[in-house]
């Protein structure tokens, strides 16, 4: 059975120089349609006791590994526990603008500096966020060792398959619920089909 990630590297830093970790992560980066999502998280780790009680009651790991039920009230959770919560998305038109990496970075940045708490920011990946004031560290494959960027994936995918969904309520025909905007046979076949859609990345589409 899946459990939490441990937060021991959360906890230590807070432990030995009092600073809180901001956890920040991406999703729907490699999507054909739809905006690109970044979610920020910080726990004050002062009150790890309900930091404990929610890591126990709830799977907080890389959201891709949760159902979306799942995902849906852990999310919930984590809103309720963290310090503070930052979701920010850019849209497909500012994508095809300044490219993805660029648009990714931009959202983790506005996410981080919406929280107004300092601390070190621990980044998924490898890639370090642009003019960002505070400290921060890149980490591979972070939402699956860090508790606090898992918790941001969690957040920010629940926040974004939410959004695809009410997209496809607005733009039919896709079928955005199913497969949340990523390239799949069936969305590839619809754009082929109807063309592309206003919230379509016109950048990332060669059919």
């Amino acid at each position: 059975m899946m459990a939490s990630l441990p937060f021991d590297e959360e906890l230590c830093r807070f432990s030995e120089d009092g600073i809180l970790a901001i956890g920040v992560d991406e999703v729907g980066r490699g999507c054909l349609a739809g905006p690109v999502v970044a979610g920020a998280v910080i726990f004050d780790w002062s009150k790890v006791d309900a930091i404990r009680e929610l890591a126990g009651q709830f799977i907080i790991r890389d959201s891709k590994t949760l159902s979306r039920e799942r995902r849906r009230s852990t999310a919930a959770a984590i809103r309720s526990v963290a310090l503070a919560v930052g979701v920010v998305e850019i849209d497909s038109i500012e994508i095809d603008e300044i490219n993805i990496l660029q648009a990714t970075l931009k959202a983790m940045k506005i996410a981080v500096e919406g929280l107004g708490q300092l601390g070190i920011v621990l980044v998924d990946g490898n890639q370090r966020i642009p003019n960002l004031s505070i400290a921060q560290e890149t980490i591979i494959d972070g939402d699956a060792k860090i508790f606090s960027i898992a918790a941001a994936s969690i957040v920010a995918k629940e926040y974004r398959d939410a959004l695809m969904e009410k997209f496809d309520d607005e733009f039919p025909g896709y079928d955005f619920s199913s497969h949340k905007g990523y390239g799949t046979k069936v969305h590839q076949a619809a754009i082929r089909s109807i063309g592309l859609s206003p919230i379509h990345r016109k950048t990332f589409w060669h059919g």
